[in-house]
């Protein structure tokens, strides 16, 4: 600590220019440029006032009308203050300064100097529906990231203060959450289509002291609530013009655009090569892995949202064990159109920049045409876009001519039967039996399937050359397309799997960074979510004892592993329910194991996990038997009478009805037949 004579400075609205003459003025040269800077380096002897440009624009030209600066003078004690950074993105720095540093990573930021090293001059990011569009290389997304994280640091954010980022997908969204990360803070996410109920709920929850929005939009629709109710002390624009902010409810509280925050940075990180000095006022700290990284709030589906405690080393699980699901390359093409503050989207991110990858933002809008335009190599999204693809198919051979759509549809069910006899005699068809078959039926399950698929294989063969090469040149996914964050319907599993289109399903939660399972390149068994990734263990217990199950019985679906939360933020009741002593985070999922068979059919599904629905949606007729409503719903949805469908359950006073309607077929005959959008029992 060391004890100095300093200046402060406060602001306050000023209307009374005489007031701020009296103080400022009079004390430090009038309106004198040169004596306000030296004022102001006074104030902060280790950044250069001198050469900013902030700096020159705001204060060259007379005082603001709008605020006004007390400065007073007195004696009191610093501490010097700690500057915590991210060990490998900012090693030079912290090792020169006595702070231990690693070669390895521990904070997501370390990252991005890794991949600047290898992967320099590559395009990293392509944001063309921004204004203005950018491309980015990796050096100047680690640069751009290194002067945002520094720009946190002139406006005064200390690390574990909590910043709220309220913004969609784009490449500052990228920027800014690195950024926030890289200075030791914790970025609270969320996107800026929630209610100002829930975006508010969110920040006073967390203990957020700053904000980070989207857009004038978003500002000015949030802008009276948060004032009165949440005060920020300050608010970044990462796109637009401020002159389209509502600022007059912001008296007191400074705006900064994007572009501000990057020029501050720029300026102190040039302050801080050029001069010892300036290194002095600081006590240097590395991030530790196991420091939180972000709060994600959950859906709040059944309630308010919970804060999800993620910490560096939870993403970083994701970020070093993906590869073997998606086996990214150099110059491989990604489109990004979901929500960057998912947790699946976000660690398919942080994944796919340590491979060299570029990254193209979309919006559901742009994406078919973005499909076409970039052909990229790997989409990764949710279960809706494939299922949105796959209408578009159907769609468009149902309006072709008489001729084409009868071949068309003729081809399509013959490679769903080919595939089906692949998967038989390559022992990848799902059995839920613990029981292996004989080896002479096996034998001849095996033989009868090589038979029908060896007759098929012409026919399959010449679709693809006249049909579903058309439509793979429409989608443009020529290595696989990763479904994730819901259930995959398996008639679109199987329709992309018979075309020839690879789509790989994945599972994962929130708590869990949320990758826990996916389908491999090697081991794609449809109707599963594949087998679990790599230091993650699953196992299936019974709903009501608790008591591990063995493989092929149906129970609760927990999963333990390196990914798995620190907890929900200020909810130790809520953690305690959802993750045990022994760290088994309970999904709330129904599912079983596929047990391991020597031969047969599912000789290759050993080990891979199957859901088939959540626990709390299971509906108990009463006859005593359990209806998953998911396998109901995505039968239905097989019609193109259907658009929306819920199955619930109810209490039924005829006593046949429920015996009637038990059946899944006659379920899906009933909704079917009379296009209900609403099935109940």
């Amino acid at each position: 600590m060391t004890t100095a004579t300093v200046l402060s400075v406060s602001s306050f609205p000023t209307n009374p220019m005489s007031t701020v003459s009296s103080t400022f003025c009079s004390h430090f040269g009038g309106t004198d440029f040169g004596k306000r800077h030296a004022a102001f380096q006074f104030l902060v002897p280790h950044y250069n006032f001198k050469n900013s440009k902030i700096f020159h624009k705001r204060f060259s030209n007379g005082l603001s009308s709008r605020r006004g600066f007390r400065l007073s003078c007195e004696t009191k004690t610093e501490e010097i203050k700690i500057r915590r950074c991210s060990p490998y993105l900012e090693r030079t720095l912290v090792s020169s300064n006595g702070a231990l540093t690693s070669d390895d990573w521990r904070a997501v930021p370390d990252i991005w100097r890794s991949s600047a090293e290898k992967y320099g001059d590559r395009i990293a990011v392509v944001d063309p529906y921004h204004d203005p569009p950018t491309s980015l290389t990796y050096k100047q997304l680690e640069q751009e990231i290194l002067d945002f994280s520094e720009g946190l640091r002139v406006i005064g954010v200390k690390p574990d203060e909590k910043l709220a980022l309220f913004a969609d997908n784009s490449y500052r969204w990228l920027v800014t959450d690195q950024g926030m990360m890289a200075m030791g803070a914790v970025d609270v996410v969320r996107g800026s289509r929630s209610s100002i109920e829930e975006l508010l709920q969110i920040y006073i929850h967390s203990e957020s002291v700053a904000l980070a929005v989207d857009n004038p939009e978003l500002f000015n629709r949030i802008v009276e609530t948060f004032c009165s109710k949440a005060a920020p002390r300050f608010v970044i624009l990462l796109w637009g013009e401020k002159s389209h902010l509502a600022i007059n409810r912001m008296e007191g509280i400074p705006i900064f655009s994007y572009k501000e925050i990057i020029d501050l940075g720029q300026e102190s990180c040039k302050a801080f090569s050029d001069s010892d000095d300036a290194r002095q006022h600081y006590k240097y700290e590395t991030i530790s892995s196991d420091d939180i990284a972000t709060l994600v709030y959950t859906s709040g589906t059944t309630g308010n949202p919970k804060g999800v405690m993620l910490t560096h080393k939870n993403l970083l699980h994701q970020i070093n064990n993906l590869w073997d699901v998606v086996p990214a390359q150099p110059a491989d093409r990604f489109l990004s159109m979901l929500p960057p503050w998912h947790a699946y989207e976000r660690a398919a991110e942080y994944f796919i920049f340590t491979h060299g990858t570029e990254q193209v933002y979309t919006t559901v809008r742009n994406l078919k045409v973005d499909l076409q335009q970039y052909q990229p190599h790997y989409l990764i999204t949710v279960p809706l876009v494939f299922e949105t693809l796959y209408s578009g198919i159907q769609k468009q051979l149902s309006t072709s001519s008489a001729l084409r759509k009868i071949l068309a549809f003729m081809f399509i069910k013959i490679s769903l039967t080919y595939m089906e006899m692949k998967r038989i005699y390559e022992g990848t068809y799902l059995v839920r039996s613990r029981k292996e078959p004989p080896y002479f039926v096996s034998m001849l399950d095996w033989l009868w399937a090589r038979i029908i698929a060896a007759i098929l294989l012409p026919v399959h063969m010449l679709a693809k050359k006249l049909v579903y090469s058309k439509i793979h040149s429409a989608i443009g996914i020529s290595k696989a397309g990763v479904s994730g964050g819901g259930s995959l319907p398996s008639h679109v599993d199987k329709f992309f799997e018979a075309i020839g289109v690879v789509v790989q399903n994945g599972y994962g939660m929130t708590e869990s960074s949320p990758v826990t399972a996916a389908r491999r390149p090697s081991n794609n068994v449809l109707g599963s979510i594949g087998l679990p990734i790599r230091h993650t263990e699953f196992k299936i217990v019974d709903a009501e004892t608790g008591e591990a199950l063995p493989h092929g019985s149906k129970g609760i679906v927990k999963v333990r592993g390196p990914q798995v939360m620190k907890g929900y933020y200020k909810n130790p009741l809520a953690t305690k329910q959802a993750v045990d002593e022994d760290g088994w985070l309970n999904s709330g999922d129904i599912g079983w194991i596929a047990p391991y068979h020597s031969r047969g059919r599912s000789r290759h599904c050993g080990g891979v996990i199957v859901l088939e629905g959540r626990a709390k949606d299971t509906i108990v007729l009463l006859t005593g038997e359990n209806v998953e409503p998911l396998e109901l719903e995505e039968a239905a949805m097989r019609s193109s009478l259907i658009q929306q469908i819920v199955v619930i359950g109810q209490v039924c006073f005829n006593d046949h009805f429920p015996q009637v309607l038990s059946t899944f077929g006659h379920i899906s005959n009933l909704v079917l037949t009379y296009g209900f959008p609403f099935v109940s029992w």
